[in-house]
Order: C-alpha cells, then structure tokens, then sequence
C-alpha cells in the first residue's frame, strides 16, 4: 500500500524528469473478456484524455464498454480536486455506486484522478469505504492492469499513490471519444504554486514531452483523418522551460500548425509565461485558432500577489491588448475568483470594473474553495458566505452581458464550424468556431465531422444558432 502524502507532492528538486516507453504492460489480455467497463469523468480536459487512456488500457485487458453503471462490471471514478463542488459530486456519486454494489457483489470500482492525490480524503477513503477494490494516482494509472491481476490473486485492495515529482511515460493506448478532435498532451504537472490551487500537489512538477513525439503523435492524428487537435498541459506556455533544448512553445505551434491539421487550439495560458513570440506565431497561421483562455483570477493587485499570480492587472492588461491588436478576430475567455480570502469589497470592485473593460467572451467565475495543504487554506477569511455569493451573481452578470454582446456580432456572419455531433436542439447538429462558439446548425447527419460554412441566424448569451451555407 502506497498513501498519498501532501508534504511530499510539494518537493521539488534539481532532478530532471525521465522519459519512460517501456512502462506499460499487460499481465492478463483476457482478464476482463465477457465483462463490462464503465468510466465517470470530473473534472478538465487533462481528466478527459486520462480517462481516453484508462478506457484503451481496459479494452486491452479484453473489457467492452458500457454506457450505463447498473450494467457494468467494472466502475472506474475519474476525478478532480479543484473545487469543493467537485468533492459532493463524487461523493453522491460513491453513495449510489455502493448502493449498486450491495446486489452486485462482484462489481469492482476503481478511484482515480486527483482525488486521489490528497492525503486527507484518501485516507477517509481507506478507513470508510473499504468496498472501493482499487485507489490509484495520477502518475501511475497506467499500471491499472497489474493492480487489476493483484487484486483478482490476493482478493487484497490496491491502494497505489505515488506523492512524485514524476516521469513522462510514452506509449499508453488511447480511445479517442471524437473521431475528429483529438487532445494530445504536451506536458504534466505545475510549479507555479498559486496559493489557492492544488494542482502541483495532485499532478507534479512541471514536465515536458519530447516535441518529436508530440508532432509525431498530431502527424498520426492527421493521416487517420482527424481535423482538429488541442494541445493540453496545466501551463502550456511553460512547455519546455524545463528541457536542456532551444525549443519553446512557440516553437511547438509552429511545428504543430505545419503538420496542416485543420484546427489547432491549446489550454490552459498562464499570462506569466504568454511570449511576443507565441503572439506572433498563432497570428501568422490561419489553422491555430482565434480563441485564446487566459485566466486573471482576480483584477486586484493585492489579491493576486495573495493568491502568488506573480504579474499585476496592468501587465496582464497589456498582455490582453496585445494579444487583441495581433491576432484577427480573436476571442478571450477567462477564470476569475471570488471570495479570496484577502478580497475586500474594494478588490472585488476592482475585478468587476476590468471586467467590463475587458469584455470577455467567456469567463469560468468561481467562489473560492479551500483546498488542502495549498497555502490559502490557512488564510484568514472574515468574508461571509452570503456576500461572496452576492459578489458572484455581481459579477456573472457583467459576463453573461459582454457574451451576449461578443455573440450579437455573429449575427448574419457566414462562419466556419466543425460539426462534431447530434445537438440537444431537435432537427440541428452541434459544432464550434474558430473562436470556440458553440453553434447549432441545422443540418443533416451527412455534415458531422466537416467543416462547413454556416451563416448565424439567431444568437443567445452562450450559444448560436445557424444554417449551413452551400458554397
């Protein structure tokens, strides 16, 4: 058994990260032949592409998937520490898949994912929900078949979290959810150490895939017909700060943009490590799209030197007007805090006023949430719920007004749109711009999975309505 320790995750040394492709193995292909697999994702696009891997690594251990957890055999709960929000869903989510297990005694659950990383909710785990086969971290869910065959040989629970720097490890398998978007990760884990975020604890330190193997991977996704790639890493701008080479994210886009994949998008920015250069690449080609995240967190220089931002509202200003004058028909969107615990109602002002000035297309607003062994947790905080509630309804909406105004534009405008599924709106497909907008588009299902000229006919704050344009 391997616990997860918070103090340990935190450590960071001179040692450079090694590049593993030999790691992954299957012990047993036909352990899991004739039972069914189901997995449940929280959390961001990193998740999302974990939990691609996790399905590929079970289909090789001969499972099929199922979309329903009454019907499989097999639960994986991929998670995510970010917020408290996150930490009630997966509990209600725990609640029913006991409740599945009481009449299915067989049925083996496994818990990954961030969650997974924190010393304090694992060890809650261990001491109260012992019907939980296996506990398994970021760094080493690759190894699930060998916890697999152990827990099938011993009838023992696996409990296998690693509190690492950690590696790259190569040559995991993936199912892909899209046939025509594709993530494909560029770098692992964070140093930045913001003081309200978990994240270097649960994923590790910062470290950079080798570029060959990146473009090599986008140059596979292309021949096998894929048209859109995102490039993933908590602070994608940083990648390869920590490799001995003369190649830096610009560097990346470029090589990337030249394989032509149609679309190439990249989250998350960090304003800290946004280059002129990487400005100057995403504005000189046509296929890295117009649309660019840049979380501020907070439009208050006290409260981002609190929350360890290292830039103030006028560099991140700057960097935002750049980014707008350079790049044609660009499209920002944003993360914002509020409730920090050092945020007085005159920082909060201060956010809401550049807010308005900025005029985001999209912002990811947020109560500040307590996370574990982060330094914010400690912090004194004489701020009420109720008033952080206030400022959040304050806030939301200024941007659900800049949204709706940004999409008021559209309206008329013939736009290109990625068609990639059946939309919820009866008689239309769903897709994105360029400027990552979501669109409705009524058209036949011979339209999914191209690229198609739409011309918008009606708008609402979060979406966009439309009809194909025959050229």
């Amino acid at each position: 058994m391997n616990m997860p320790n918070m103090k340990e995750a935190r450590v960071r040394t001179k040692d450079k990260h090694k590049i593993i492709k030999d790691d992954y193995i299957v012990l047993n292909k036909n352990i899991g032949v004739g039972k069914k697999y189901n997995v449940i994702t929280y959390g961001c696009q990193m998740n999302v592409h974990d939990s691609e891997n996790i399905k590929a690594i079970l289909e090789d251990m001969g499972y099929s998937y199922v979309d329903s957890i009454d019907e499989a055999d097999l639960i994986v709960v991929n998670t995510c520490a970010i917020r408290e929000n996150a930490h009630n869903k997966v509990s209600g989510m725990l609640g029913r898949i006991k409740h599945l297990k009481q009449t299915k005694k067989d049925l083996i659950t496994i818990f990954c994912g961030c969650m997974a990383q924190e010393e304090g909710y694992v060890k809650n785990l261990v001491a109260k929900y012992r019907w939980i086969d296996i506990i398994v971290g970021t760094h080493n869910f690759h190894k699930i078949p060998i916890y697999l065959d152990n827990l099938y040989k011993t009838k023992l629970n696996q409990v296998e979290v690693y509190s690492i720097e950690g590696d790259v490890y190569e040559n995991i398998p993936v199912k892909r959810d899209s046939k025509y978007k594709a993530w494909v990760n560029i770098m692992y884990g964070c140093d930045k150490f913001c003081s309200y975020c978990i994240v270097p604890y649960t994923r590790g330190k910062q470290r950079s895939r080798d570029y060959h193997d990146i473009l090599k991977e986008v140059n596979d996704l292309v021949n096998q017909g894929y048209l859109e790639v995102t490039l993933l890493g908590q602070n994608v701008n940083a990648y390869g700060k920590d490799l001995d080479i003369d190649y830096d994210m610009a560097n990346l886009l470029e090589d990337v943009a030249k394989t032509n994949i149609k679309r190439v998008r990249f989250i998350t920015s960090h304003p800290w490590d946004f280059t002129d250069k990487m400005i100057d690449v995403i504005a000189k080609y046509d296929n890295i799209m117009p649309y660019i995240h840049l979380p501020l967190q907070s439009g208050s220089n006290k409260v981002l030197k609190d929350m360890n931002r290292r830039y103030t509202k006028e560099e991140y200003t700057t960097l935002f007007y750049k980014i707008k004058s350079k790049v044609k028909n660009v499209a920002i969107s944003t993360d914002i805090i509020v409730g920090f615990p050092t945020e007085s109602e005159e920082d909060f002002l201060e956010t809401l006023n550049l807010v308005k000035e900025l005029k985001y297309d999209l912002a990811y607003t947020f109560i500040f949430s307590k996370r574990e062994a982060t330094r914010a947790y400690d912090m004194k905080d004489d701020t009420s719920l109720i008033e952080k509630k206030k400022r959040l309804a304050r806030l939301n909406e200024v941007v659900n007004e800049n949204a709706y105004l940004n999409n008021l534009a559209y309206l008329d405008k013939v736009i290109d749109v990625l068609i990639e599924d059946v939309s919820d709106k009866d008689g239309y497909l769903m897709g994105y711009s360029d400027t990552m907008k979501l669109v409705n588009v009524k058209a036949d299902l011979s339209y999914l999975g191209k690229i198609v000229k739409v011309r918008i006919t009606s708008i609402k704050t979060w979406s966009l309505d439309g009809e194909v344009v025959e050229c």
